[in-house]
């Protein structure tokens, strides 16, 4: 698989919590510079983001993130927000104590509102599913599958683990309604990136794609 494909389908993510606005910007350029997806970046810096890239990378954050246990309604205001300050992908994390409870119409009510919230933006759901089962994980496909969203994302990469492609063939077996997959966590070899495409995912979230590309082009 060409190096190019792989970037396309890679949003260039830096959300760490002490992250700056230096940072920020640099991940723009690369972005812009490898033609990704998107760049993933912590909702404080979207306005700025926004305007610093003038559309020629999209902007991705997140939503209750990382733990998923803000109030459905925390969760509409970010997104609310994300969107009016120029977000163009919202990613955000479920309500990983109510899959536990099996209370799977409150998560599916969650998932709901923060579509309605993102006014058309692309909307990427958070399993986090080194917390969950393959039960809990094949349900959630049937959920996020009804939901509306457009991807399911494997992880937010502040949990107990990643992306593994053991997930990602699962997931494939079980979405339907055309969603798609987006792995993420622990991704950080090309090799790597280009299986987890070769298996099902559609986009993947790393911060660690881009700096072997550059090294190749210095």
């Amino acid at each position: 698989m060409d190096i190019s494909t792989i970037l396309s389908k890679t949003d260039h993510t830096l959300l760490a919590p002490d992250c700056t606005w230096e940072q920020i910007r640099a991940i723009i350029d690369d972005g812009v510079r490898y033609r990704c997806a998107s760049v993933c970046i912590p909702a404080r810096f979207v306005k700025q983001a926004a305007d610093y890239a003038k559309g020629a990378v999209k902007i991705c954050t997140v939503i209750g993130f990382p733990t998923g246990y803000s109030t459905t309604a925390t969760k509409v205001f970010e997104t609310e927000d994300a969107v009016k300050n120029g977000a163009d992908e919202i990613d955000m994390v479920i309500a990983i104590g109510a899959v536990k409870e099996q209370n799977y119409a409150a998560v599916l009510a969650d998932i709901q509102a923060v579509r309605a919230a993102c006014k058309g933006k692309v909307l990427k759901v958070i399993v986090e599913t080194c917390l969950l089962n393959d039960e809990e994980k094949i349900k959630l496909c049937e959920i996020v599958s009804l939901s509306g969203a457009d991807y399911i994302k494997t992880s937010t990469g502040f949990s107990k683990g990643g992306a593994t492609h053991e997930d990602i063939i699962l997931f494939k077996k079980h979405i339907t309604n055309g969603l798609k997959i987006k792995a993420a966590g622990g991704i950080a070899s090309l090799e790597d990136a280009a299986r987890f495409i070769e298996e099902g995912a559609d986009r993947l979230g790393t911060s660690r794609i881009v700096k072997p590309v550059k090294e190749m082009n210095e």
